[in-house]
Protein backbone atom coordinates (compact mmCIF):
# COMPACT_ATOMS: atom_id res chain seq x y z
CA UNK A 1 0.00 0.00 0.00
CA UNK A 2 1.26 3.59 -0.76
CA UNK A 3 -0.21 6.76 -1.54
CA UNK A 4 0.05 9.25 -4.26
CA UNK A 5 -1.63 12.96 -4.23
CA UNK A 6 -1.09 15.76 -7.48
CA UNK A 7 -2.07 18.46 -8.12
CA UNK A 8 -2.66 20.13 -11.76
CA UNK A 9 -3.18 23.79 -11.97
CA UNK A 10 -5.00 25.47 -14.25
CA UNK A 11 -3.98 28.97 -14.14
CA UNK A 12 -2.28 31.27 -11.58
CA UNK A 13 -4.67 30.98 -8.94
CA UNK A 14 -5.10 27.10 -9.00
CA UNK A 15 -0.81 27.69 -8.38
CA UNK A 16 -1.15 29.38 -5.19
CA UNK A 17 -2.33 25.55 -3.82
CA UNK A 18 0.23 24.14 -5.16
CA UNK A 19 1.98 25.15 -1.62
CA UNK A 20 -0.29 22.93 0.48
CA UNK A 21 1.35 19.30 -1.37
CA UNK A 22 4.19 18.77 1.15
CA UNK A 23 1.18 18.76 3.52
CA UNK A 24 -0.76 16.74 1.70
CA UNK A 25 2.17 14.03 0.67
CA UNK A 26 2.68 13.87 4.89
CA UNK A 27 -1.01 13.11 5.35
CA UNK A 28 -0.26 9.81 3.58
CA UNK A 29 2.29 8.84 5.78
CA UNK A 30 0.72 5.84 7.15
CA UNK A 31 0.12 4.55 3.78
CA UNK A 32 3.94 4.55 2.75
CA UNK A 33 6.18 4.41 5.97
CA UNK A 34 9.67 3.79 3.57
CA UNK A 35 10.09 6.81 0.99
CA UNK A 36 8.72 10.28 0.46
CA UNK A 37 9.09 11.95 -2.78
CA UNK A 38 7.15 14.85 -4.88
CA UNK A 39 8.02 16.28 -8.35
CA UNK A 40 6.87 19.99 -8.94
CA UNK A 41 7.09 22.13 -12.44
CA UNK A 42 5.39 25.14 -13.45
CA UNK A 43 1.63 24.00 -12.96
CA UNK A 44 2.11 20.58 -11.83
CA UNK A 45 2.85 18.91 -8.76
CA UNK A 46 2.76 15.00 -7.75
CA UNK A 47 3.44 13.58 -4.80
CA UNK A 48 4.68 9.55 -3.47
CA UNK A 49 4.60 7.88 -0.09
CA UNK A 50 6.21 4.72 -0.43
CA UNK A 51 5.87 1.18 0.79
CA UNK A 52 8.08 -1.08 -1.13
CA UNK A 53 7.08 -4.32 -1.84
CA UNK A 54 9.11 -5.46 -5.14
CA UNK A 55 12.80 -3.91 -5.65
CA UNK A 56 12.87 -2.49 -2.03
CA UNK A 57 16.05 -0.55 -3.28
CA UNK A 58 15.84 3.39 -2.96
CA UNK A 59 16.31 3.74 -6.84
CA UNK A 60 13.07 2.69 -7.21
CA UNK A 61 11.21 5.53 -5.50
CA UNK A 62 8.81 7.67 -6.72
CA UNK A 63 8.05 9.97 -9.05
CA UNK A 64 10.10 8.22 -10.84
CA UNK A 65 11.43 9.34 -14.21
CA UNK A 66 12.10 7.78 -17.77
CA UNK A 67 15.56 8.54 -19.42
CA UNK A 68 14.26 11.24 -21.75
CA UNK A 69 12.51 13.44 -18.58
CA UNK A 70 9.52 13.46 -20.47
CA UNK A 71 7.12 11.62 -18.30
CA UNK A 72 6.86 11.00 -14.26
CA UNK A 73 4.92 8.61 -12.35
CA UNK A 74 3.19 8.22 -9.41
CA UNK A 75 1.90 4.57 -8.48
CA UNK A 76 -0.33 3.07 -5.62
CA UNK A 77 -0.52 -0.79 -6.56
CA UNK A 78 0.82 -3.94 -7.74
CA UNK A 79 1.12 -5.04 -11.60
CA UNK A 80 1.26 -8.86 -11.21
CA UNK A 81 1.68 -9.81 -15.08
CA UNK A 82 4.82 -6.72 -15.26
CA UNK A 83 7.49 -9.53 -15.72
CA UNK A 84 5.99 -10.43 -19.11
CA UNK A 85 5.16 -6.62 -20.04
CA UNK A 86 8.93 -6.00 -19.19
CA UNK A 87 9.87 -8.96 -21.69
CA UNK A 88 7.41 -7.54 -24.37
CA UNK A 89 9.36 -4.10 -24.01
CA UNK A 90 12.73 -5.25 -23.88
CA UNK A 91 12.01 -7.33 -26.90
CA UNK A 92 11.17 -4.26 -28.34
CA UNK A 93 14.85 -2.82 -27.46
CA UNK A 94 13.83 -0.74 -24.18
CA UNK A 95 16.36 -0.46 -21.04
CA UNK A 96 15.05 -0.52 -17.65
CA UNK A 97 17.33 -0.06 -14.39
CA UNK A 98 15.09 -0.78 -11.84
CA UNK A 99 13.47 -4.18 -11.03
CA UNK A 100 10.04 -2.58 -9.83
CA UNK A 101 6.34 -2.66 -11.29
CA UNK A 102 6.71 0.68 -11.74
CA UNK A 103 9.56 1.28 -14.02
CA UNK A 104 7.48 -1.41 -16.22
CA UNK A 105 4.36 0.61 -16.26
CA UNK A 106 5.68 4.19 -17.10
CA UNK A 107 7.33 2.68 -19.87
CA UNK A 108 3.99 0.92 -21.21
CA UNK A 109 2.22 3.78 -20.41
CA UNK A 110 4.57 5.76 -22.95
CA UNK A 111 4.43 3.03 -25.94
CA UNK A 112 0.54 2.52 -25.64
CA UNK A 113 -0.82 5.21 -23.51
CA UNK A 114 -4.73 4.93 -22.34
CA UNK A 115 -4.71 1.24 -24.01
CA UNK A 116 -2.25 -0.10 -21.71
CA UNK A 117 -4.91 -0.03 -19.08
CA UNK A 118 -6.12 -3.36 -21.00
CA UNK A 119 -3.13 -5.25 -20.65
CA UNK A 120 -2.71 -4.52 -16.51
CA UNK A 121 -3.22 -7.34 -14.32
CA UNK A 122 -3.39 -6.28 -10.65
CA UNK A 123 -4.97 -3.07 -8.76
CA UNK A 124 -3.74 0.27 -8.86
CA UNK A 125 -4.16 3.72 -8.90
CA UNK A 126 -1.54 5.75 -10.95
CA UNK A 127 -1.00 9.27 -12.42
CA UNK A 128 1.65 9.81 -15.30
CA UNK A 129 2.72 13.24 -16.31
CA UNK A 130 3.63 14.07 -19.83
CA UNK A 131 5.94 17.62 -19.90
CA UNK A 132 5.56 18.07 -23.57
CA UNK A 133 2.19 18.04 -23.59
CA UNK A 134 1.64 18.90 -20.39
CA UNK A 135 -0.74 16.86 -20.07
CA UNK A 136 -2.12 14.53 -17.28
CA UNK A 137 -3.50 11.25 -16.90
CA UNK A 138 -5.08 9.20 -14.53
CA UNK A 139 -5.96 5.54 -13.87
CA UNK A 140 -8.19 3.19 -11.85
CA UNK A 141 -8.27 -0.62 -11.70
CA UNK A 142 -10.93 -2.60 -12.98
CA UNK A 143 -12.18 -3.30 -9.64
CA UNK A 144 -11.49 0.03 -7.73
CA UNK A 145 -9.73 -1.82 -5.28
CA UNK A 146 -7.02 0.88 -4.63
CA UNK A 147 -8.64 4.15 -4.06
CA UNK A 148 -8.59 7.72 -5.84
CA UNK A 149 -10.52 10.89 -4.68
CA UNK A 150 -10.26 14.03 -6.66
CA UNK A 151 -11.73 17.55 -6.69
CA UNK A 152 -12.14 19.95 -9.64
CA UNK A 153 -12.71 23.87 -9.89
CA UNK A 154 -12.33 26.52 -12.30
CA UNK A 155 -8.85 26.97 -11.09
CA UNK A 156 -7.28 23.67 -10.68
CA UNK A 157 -7.61 19.68 -10.58
CA UNK A 158 -6.27 17.98 -7.07
CA UNK A 159 -6.07 14.13 -6.39
CA UNK A 160 -5.31 11.54 -3.34
CA UNK A 161 -5.69 8.43 -2.11
CA UNK A 162 -7.34 9.44 1.26
CA UNK A 163 -9.89 12.49 2.39
CA UNK A 164 -7.20 14.00 4.74
CA UNK A 165 -4.76 14.45 1.90
CA UNK A 166 -7.39 15.83 -0.50
CA UNK A 167 -8.61 18.20 2.36
CA UNK A 168 -4.93 19.42 3.17
CA UNK A 169 -4.93 21.23 -0.11
CA UNK A 170 -7.74 23.47 1.76
CA UNK A 171 -10.41 22.99 -0.68
CA UNK A 172 -14.25 23.53 0.77
CA UNK A 173 -15.39 21.20 3.13
CA UNK A 174 -19.23 21.63 2.41
CA UNK A 175 -21.38 18.78 3.32
CA UNK A 176 -23.18 16.44 0.50
CA UNK A 177 -26.69 15.84 1.83
CA UNK A 178 -27.22 13.37 -0.65
CA UNK A 179 -24.41 11.16 0.45
CA UNK A 180 -25.58 11.84 3.27
CA UNK A 181 -29.20 10.24 2.69
CA UNK A 182 -27.29 7.26 1.18
CA UNK A 183 -25.13 6.74 3.76
CA UNK A 184 -28.26 6.63 6.30
CA UNK A 185 -29.95 3.96 4.30
CA UNK A 186 -27.23 1.49 2.71
CA UNK A 187 -24.49 2.45 5.24
CA UNK A 188 -21.41 3.46 3.41
CA UNK A 189 -21.65 6.17 0.39
CA UNK A 190 -21.75 4.67 -3.06
CA UNK A 191 -19.99 5.05 -6.21
CA UNK A 192 -18.13 8.25 -7.16
CA UNK A 193 -19.85 10.68 -4.48
CA UNK A 194 -18.21 11.39 -1.06
CA UNK A 195 -19.54 13.04 2.16
CA UNK A 196 -17.84 16.77 0.68
CA UNK A 197 -19.75 18.46 -2.50
CA UNK A 198 -17.28 18.57 -5.44
CA UNK A 199 -15.40 15.69 -4.37
CA UNK A 200 -15.67 12.47 -6.07
CA UNK A 201 -14.26 9.01 -6.51
CA UNK A 202 -12.66 8.21 -10.24
CA UNK A 203 -14.74 4.59 -10.74
CA UNK A 204 -13.32 1.25 -11.46
CA UNK A 205 -12.61 1.23 -14.51
CA UNK A 206 -12.68 5.00 -15.54
CA UNK A 207 -9.27 6.95 -16.70
CA UNK A 208 -8.96 11.00 -16.23
CA UNK A 209 -7.07 12.71 -18.97
CA UNK A 210 -6.49 16.27 -18.58
CA UNK A 211 -5.05 18.23 -21.71
CA UNK A 212 -4.94 22.08 -22.63
CA UNK A 213 -8.58 22.71 -22.56
CA UNK A 214 -10.02 19.43 -22.46
CA UNK A 215 -11.11 17.31 -19.30
CA UNK A 216 -11.76 13.50 -20.64
CA UNK A 217 -13.04 10.86 -18.11
CA UNK A 218 -13.86 7.81 -19.65
CA UNK A 219 -14.57 3.90 -18.50
CA UNK A 220 -12.53 1.53 -20.26
CA UNK A 221 -13.66 -1.56 -18.64
CA UNK A 222 -16.84 -3.33 -17.96
CA UNK A 223 -18.22 -6.57 -17.42
CA UNK A 224 -18.81 -8.17 -20.53
CA UNK A 225 -22.31 -9.13 -20.50
CA UNK A 226 -23.67 -10.80 -23.82
CA UNK A 227 -26.21 -13.04 -24.93
CA UNK A 228 -23.42 -15.45 -25.86
CA UNK A 229 -21.81 -16.02 -22.84
CA UNK A 230 -25.36 -15.44 -20.33
CA UNK A 231 -27.25 -18.72 -22.67
CA UNK A 232 -24.07 -20.91 -22.55
CA UNK A 233 -24.31 -23.88 -19.92
CA UNK A 234 -21.26 -25.37 -18.45
CA UNK A 235 -21.62 -28.92 -15.93
CA UNK A 236 -20.96 -28.42 -12.37
CA UNK A 237 -18.06 -30.01 -12.17
CA UNK A 238 -16.55 -27.86 -14.96
CA UNK A 239 -17.77 -25.24 -13.02
CA UNK A 240 -16.21 -26.43 -9.84
CA UNK A 241 -12.71 -26.97 -11.88
CA UNK A 242 -12.84 -23.64 -13.82
CA UNK A 243 -13.43 -21.67 -10.40
CA UNK A 244 -10.42 -23.66 -8.76
CA UNK A 245 -7.97 -22.21 -11.37
CA UNK A 246 -9.41 -18.68 -11.37
CA UNK A 247 -8.93 -18.90 -7.40
CA UNK A 248 -5.52 -20.38 -7.54
CA UNK A 249 -3.95 -18.37 -10.28
CA UNK A 250 -5.55 -15.09 -8.47
CA UNK A 251 -3.40 -16.27 -5.37
CA UNK A 252 -0.58 -17.06 -7.14
CA UNK A 253 -0.01 -13.84 -8.53
CA UNK A 254 -0.89 -12.10 -5.16
CA UNK A 255 2.42 -13.65 -3.73
CA UNK A 256 4.86 -11.62 -5.41
CA UNK A 257 6.75 -9.64 -3.30
CA UNK A 258 10.41 -9.27 -1.70
CA UNK A 259 9.18 -8.68 1.78
CA UNK A 260 7.76 -11.03 4.35
CA UNK A 261 3.95 -12.22 3.22
CA UNK A 262 1.47 -13.48 5.28
CA UNK A 263 -2.35 -13.97 5.10
CA UNK A 264 -5.55 -13.16 7.33
CA UNK A 265 -7.01 -15.95 8.89
CA UNK A 266 -10.72 -16.35 10.04
CA UNK A 267 -12.00 -19.40 9.88
CA UNK A 268 -14.21 -18.43 7.10
CA UNK A 269 -15.07 -20.00 3.74
CA UNK A 270 -12.94 -16.91 1.95
CA UNK A 271 -9.94 -17.09 4.05
CA UNK A 272 -9.78 -21.16 4.28
CA UNK A 273 -9.51 -21.24 0.53
CA UNK A 274 -7.16 -18.32 0.60
CA UNK A 275 -4.62 -19.80 2.97
CA UNK A 276 -5.34 -23.08 1.36
CA UNK A 277 -4.47 -22.18 -2.19
CA UNK A 278 -1.74 -20.23 -0.72
CA UNK A 279 0.09 -22.90 1.40
CA UNK A 280 0.13 -24.39 -2.54
CA UNK A 281 3.17 -21.99 -3.61
CA UNK A 282 4.47 -21.05 0.14
CA UNK A 283 6.15 -23.09 2.75
CA UNK A 284 5.19 -22.37 6.25
CA UNK A 285 2.85 -19.66 5.11
CA UNK A 286 2.21 -16.82 7.89
CA UNK A 287 -1.06 -16.94 9.17
CA UNK A 288 -2.81 -14.25 11.82
CA UNK A 289 -6.25 -14.68 13.65
CA UNK A 290 -7.82 -12.05 15.98
CA UNK A 291 -10.11 -13.46 18.84
CA UNK A 292 -12.58 -12.29 21.24
CA UNK A 293 -11.92 -12.74 25.15
CA UNK A 294 -14.78 -11.92 26.48
CA UNK A 295 -17.11 -12.64 23.74
CA UNK A 296 -16.98 -16.01 23.01
CA UNK A 297 -19.97 -16.26 20.77
CA UNK A 298 -17.88 -13.94 18.34
CA UNK A 299 -14.77 -16.06 18.68
CA UNK A 300 -14.21 -18.05 15.55
CA UNK A 301 -10.43 -18.55 16.23
CA UNK A 302 -11.23 -22.29 16.87
CA UNK A 303 -12.09 -22.63 13.27
CA UNK A 304 -8.99 -21.00 11.96
CA UNK A 305 -6.92 -23.24 14.30
CA UNK A 306 -8.13 -26.35 12.14
CA UNK A 307 -7.47 -24.32 8.92
CA UNK A 308 -3.73 -23.39 9.96
CA UNK A 309 -3.33 -27.41 11.63
CA UNK A 310 -4.42 -29.10 7.76
CA UNK A 311 -2.47 -26.77 5.70
CA UNK A 312 0.67 -26.66 8.47
CA UNK A 313 0.74 -22.97 8.91
CA UNK A 314 3.23 -20.75 11.00
CA UNK A 315 -0.25 -19.49 12.66
CA UNK A 316 -0.63 -16.67 15.47
CA UNK A 317 -3.63 -15.57 17.01
CA UNK A 318 -4.32 -11.86 19.17
CA UNK A 319 -6.48 -12.38 21.56
CA UNK A 320 -8.74 -9.11 22.52
CA UNK A 321 -10.75 -7.86 25.34
CA UNK A 322 -13.79 -5.74 25.10
CA UNK A 323 -10.96 -2.69 26.73
CA UNK A 324 -8.58 -3.41 23.32
CA UNK A 325 -11.67 -2.55 21.30
CA UNK A 326 -12.01 0.58 23.20
CA UNK A 327 -8.58 1.76 22.93
CA UNK A 328 -8.54 1.70 19.10
CA UNK A 329 -11.79 3.01 18.23
CA UNK A 330 -10.88 6.99 18.04
CA UNK A 331 -7.57 5.46 15.97
CA UNK A 332 -10.31 3.86 13.66
CA UNK A 333 -12.73 6.41 13.61
CA UNK A 334 -10.10 9.03 12.43
CA UNK A 335 -8.65 6.85 9.64
CA UNK A 336 -12.01 6.52 7.93
CA UNK A 337 -12.39 10.08 7.12
CA UNK A 338 -15.94 9.46 5.98
CA UNK A 339 -19.30 7.65 7.73
CA UNK A 340 -18.76 3.79 7.12
CA UNK A 341 -20.88 1.97 9.62
CA UNK A 342 -19.23 -1.49 9.40
CA UNK A 343 -18.27 -2.65 12.81
CA UNK A 344 -15.82 -5.03 11.29
CA UNK A 345 -13.40 -2.46 10.26
CA UNK A 346 -12.30 -2.03 14.07
CA UNK A 347 -11.43 -5.77 14.94
CA UNK A 348 -9.91 -5.60 11.22
CA UNK A 349 -7.72 -2.78 11.73
CA UNK A 350 -6.29 -3.86 14.97
CA UNK A 351 -5.49 -7.55 13.33
CA UNK A 352 -3.72 -4.99 10.69
CA UNK A 353 -1.95 -3.21 13.12
CA UNK A 354 -0.52 -6.00 15.33
CA UNK A 355 0.37 -8.34 11.92
CA UNK A 356 2.17 -5.39 10.98
CA UNK A 357 5.06 -6.53 13.44
CA UNK A 358 5.42 -9.72 11.42
CA UNK A 359 4.94 -9.16 7.97
CA UNK A 360 4.59 -6.32 5.49
CA UNK A 361 1.98 -7.78 3.12
CA UNK A 362 -0.94 -9.89 4.08
CA UNK A 363 -4.07 -11.24 2.23
CA UNK A 364 -7.35 -11.64 2.69
CA UNK A 365 -10.57 -12.95 2.24
CA UNK A 366 -12.25 -9.77 1.22
CA UNK A 367 -13.44 -8.82 -1.94
CA UNK A 368 -14.94 -12.50 -2.16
Amino acid sequence: MCGITGIYAFNEIGGFYMVNMAKAIDKLAQRGPDARGYFLEDNIGLGHRRLSIIDTASIANQPMLDESKRYVIVFNGEIFNYKELKKELTDKGITFHTESDTEVLLHYYILEKEKCLNRLLGFFAFAVYDKQEKSLFIGRDRMGVKPLLFYKDENKFIFSSEMKSLLAYNIPKELDEVSLFQYLQLNYIPKEHSIFKNVNRLLPGEYILIRDDQFIKKSYYKIPYSERNINRTISFEESKEKLLELLEDSVRLRLIADVPLGAFLSGGTDSSAVVALASRHTKYLNTFSIGFKDEPFFDETKYANIVAKKFNTNHTVFSLTNQDLHEHIFEVLDYLDEPFADSSALPFYILSKKTAGNVKVALSGDGA
